[in-house]
């Protein structure tokens, strides 16, 4: 069994991980011309906990979690307004067997668990399937045949253009777009994260192992805007443009921002879909699914629906996709709530929780 898959984040990786445990051939394709660095701190939950353990990857992860001493609420002008040692807003209390993680460090952990041949620099082009198969042309004008394709390639997924039509027919956005990126340490976070929040408009702050750097997440809440994710100058504009009434260390952190070179934009959207696949073409994590930020449980679903995609396609090609999706719809439907739950803040820990368990593996 020959499987191409689209994407080279957590849920591709994941994937290919478990396809050559029951013997198939795997190609991995990403557009970057390596994997990415930077993002935002995830969190491996509940189910995904048991996914990275049958992977052989869970300690590894434990052992470049993030080791967040606590966090802190300010207001307008720095103030402390609110401080916990129990907990964060990112990765919950700290007395759970939940693993925050950087999202560089799992992407690392689960390509280097997985082997399969990796092609950087190239993309999709076209997909042409039959009964038996799946011809692919890829971007750089080479051309193979597959007997299975996967787009793991996130909210704007190629393959899902290709083969299901446009995205503004499943993406559903949620009024809130959010930067990351990462900037000087010059606030001295040693191990803590501090967050603000004014006017529709507000900021993250953390920083964990490399204490000379804080990631940043610079967001606001807005209606629809017509954007392109990779236009990096423009949506820099935008966030400025956004962001520039808070106060305490906005211009600061705006400064960095244009120096920034992992700069990363984009909307807080959920991705809803009748069907996940189309003939011999699925598609797997946010591609097919994205619960967004919001959820807490983005990672999770991508590393459980890729386990159970493989774990179907390895028992019996003949209707795997459409066991795929009656295991993992009910999953996905129950995270995708959290992100509902409480508009502009996300889920409580205890929805998270639950929701994160809620799928037998």
């Amino acid at each position: 069994m020959r499987v191409l898959i689209s994407g080279v984040g957590v849920g591709g990786p994941v994937l290919a991980n478990r396809l050559r445990e029951h013997g198939a051939e795997v190609t991995l394709v990403e557009r970057a011309p390596a994997p990415r660095t930077g993002g935002q701190a995830v969190d491996i939950r509940g189910a995904a906990l048991t996914v990275a353990e049958r992977m052989g990857v869970l300690e590894q992860a434990r052992a470049v979690r993030t080791t967040m001493r606590g966090m802190s609420m300010v207001d307008g002008d720095g103030n402390e307004i609110m401080r916990s040692t129990e907990e964060t807003i990112s990765g919950g209390r700290f007395d759970s067997p939940d693993i925050e993680i950087l999202r560089d460090d799992l992407t690392a952990i689960v390509i280097g668990a997985t082997d399969a041949d990796y092609l950087y620099g190239d993309s999709i082009a076209a997909v042409d399937q039959d009964e038996h198969g799946v011809d692919v042309t890829f971007e750089s004008g080479a051309r193979d045949r597959y007997d299975y394709v996967v787009g793991a390639d996130g909210l704007h997924s190629n393959v899902r253009d290709l083969v299901f039509g446009p995205e503004d027919r499943f993406l559903h956005h949620l009024g809130t777009y959010v930067s990351i990126y990462t900037a000087p340490n010059f606030l001295g976070l040693d191990h803590w994260q501090v967050w603000h929040h004014e006017g529709g408009a507000g900021y993250g702050l953390f920083s964990d192992r490399d204490t000379d750097v804080m990631r940043v997440n610079l967001g606001f809440e807005a209606g629809v805007i017509d954007y392109d994710p990779r236009d990096v100058d423009r949506n820099k504009r935008l966030v400025e443009e956004h962001c520039s009434s808070l106060r305490w260390e906005t211009p600061r952190l705006i400064e960095a921002m244009w120096k920034a070179d992992d700069f990363y934009f984009d909307a807080l959207a959920q991705v809803r879909m009748d069907n996940w696949s189309h003939g011999r073409v699925t598609l797997v994590g946010d591609a097919g699914y994205c619960a967004s930020p919001l959820s807490g449980q983005g990672t999770s679903l991508a590393m459980v629906g890729a386990y159970v995609l493989a774990e179907e396609l390895g028992r019996e090609p003949a209707g795997a996709f459409e066991r795929y999706e009656r295991r993992v719809r009910p999953f996905v439907t129950r995270n995708q709530a959290l992100a509902l739950e409480n508009p502009g803040q996300g889920a409580s820990p205890e929805s998270v929780r639950q929701a994160a368990d809620a799928i037998t593996l």
